[in-house]
């Protein structure tokens, strides 16, 4: 996600960090760029041009003009404004004191609301939460069944009446139903449409009257742009709605939905989808989305990450290995299927500063098929040739490839990737090596 304004970003401000002094007209030059960038990554217009305009009056302030890093400061101002465009601070769900809260997610049909319902169940339970799913989708077919299914793989509470058709009534009997069975939420995965009509505006009405939601949440698309903005606004209009998640972050390179929001519906990004399983749900932190815009990098969340997904024995591991100098290719095969779990490489790359721009690291993105292929190859070498790969000579290459099913190009590619994480971990390795990664940090 952001990928191309990330990009577009990077090459802007890298001109201003290299002049000394930076005079107004520099200034407006690259905030127009920032702003034709703003606006391909389908930034509402009217935000874009606020934005732009906020960040030039701060820029041109004396302690930017005076400074002694004068583009690094426009930076931070960038990054601040960007933090306040996304809300300033996280938002969480606020649960209200009737037991069950009711949450009830709202959409278009398409957005991912049945989904998002089972994903958000899974994160509210890992945090201690007792919760219980219920369907209101009556029309589209196998909708409540679909939930069903979710909800056992997930193991949480799922209210089923196949002989009701009224998804007021369904709701009502959710709610009694969950307080009499002790659960503390109960998530409503209430139907949509692909548009906004009456009917489907009525029946929510009718089904927030009569359960009083805690919250109302808007299930947006961000694959679809500027829409997702608008038809956000009308739900808000209509409904108030008290937050925002937003699906398919991962499949959206531009994001400019994610950056609009707020500023029209006045309502807050609370979390935010970045894959298609069922764990790929993630609290919308706004200063992090900013850092990893700017290609900043975001180490709270890769350490979160870490935490729920890495054996601690295996990083104390790959810890002593790195420490050594002697992160072999045993140790590259194991750590990588750990690191998978986390998400995609380049996701994970993204989030550690100035990582994300080295290009010799780009196409180290290995997928599921990927890493059966590198194990393949690994398992495919002897002993003296995990630990020592100075040693796999053309010959040796050859006959690895034979033995894994692969060709000589792959098992090239694999020794290529390894080498440059090596040369990675050597630089994190050394007494200043973070700072050398970091050297396009601006502040």
């Amino acid at each position: 996600m952001f990928e191309n304004l990330s990009e577009k970003l990077d090459s802007i401000f890298k001109k201003l960090k290299g002049r000394g002094i930076l005079s107004e007209e520099n200034i407006n030059a690259s905030l127009k760029e920032v702003r034709m960038a703003l606006l391909e990554a389908d930034v509402n217009f009217k935000v874009a041009k606020d934005f732009i305009e906020d960040v030039r009056v701060r820029a041109i302030g004396r302690d930017v003009m005076e400074s002694i890093t004068p583009g690094q400061q426009i930076v931070k101002i960038v990054h601040d404004r960007l933090v306040e465009l996304m809300g300033g601070v996280s938002s969480t769900i606020k649960f209200g004191a009737r037991i069950p809260s009711v949450i009830m997610l709202v959409g278009l049909q398409g957005c991912g609301k049945t989904t998002t319902a089972a994903k958000l169940a899974l994160l509210l339970s890992k945090e201690g939460k007792k919760v219980c799913l219920v369907s209101a989708d009556v029309y589209r077919p196998a909708a409540i069944e679909q939930l069903a299914l979710l909800g056992k793989q997930i193991k949480v509470g799922v209210f089923e009446n196949k002989t009701l058709k009224d998804p007021v009534k369904i709701c009502v009997q959710a709610v009694e139903e969950a307080k009499r069975n002790g659960f503390e939420i109960l998530i409503i995965d209430t139907a949509g449409r692909l548009h906004i009509d009456d009917v489907l505006m009525d029946e929510l009405k009718n089904i927030r009257l009569n359960v009083n939601p805690a919250e109302i949440i808007y299930v947006a698309d961000a694959m679809t742009g500027q829409d997702a903005v608008n038809v956000g606004a009308k739900f808000n209009e209509l409904l108030n709605i008290d937050g925002v998640i937003m699906t398919k972050m991962d499949g959206d390179a531009r994001g400019g939905s994610a950056l609009s929001l707020k500023s029209v519906i006045g309502k807050p990004i609370k979390f935010v989808g970045v894959g298609e399983k069922i764990d790929n749900l993630e609290v919308f932190h706004p200063e992090r989305m900013a850092s990893r815009i700017l290609g900043m990098g975001d180490i709270l969340t890769l350490v979160e990450k870490a935490q729920a997904n890495i054996d601690q024995k295996t990083a104390l591991e790959l810890e002593k290995s790195i420490k050594k100098n002697n992160f072999t290719l045993d140790d590259f095969r194991n750590h990588l299927s750990q690191i998978k779990k986390m998400g995609s490489m380049k996701d994970i790359m993204g989030m550690i500063p100035g990582l994300g721009k080295m290009k010799a690291l780009k196409d180290v993105e290995p997928d599921e098929k990927e890493l059966v292929k590198i194990t393949a190859i690994i398992d495919s070498m002897t002993k003296q040739e995990r630990y020592n790969y100075l040693v796999i000579d053309g010959r040796r290459r050859k006959r690895i490839a034979l033995g894994s099913g692969t060709t000589v190009q792959d098992v090239n590619r694999l020794l290529k990737n390894y080498m440059e994480i090596r040369k990675m971990m050597k630089k994190f390795n050394k007494k200043d090596g973070i700072k050398s990664l970091m050297r396009n940090f601006p502040f």
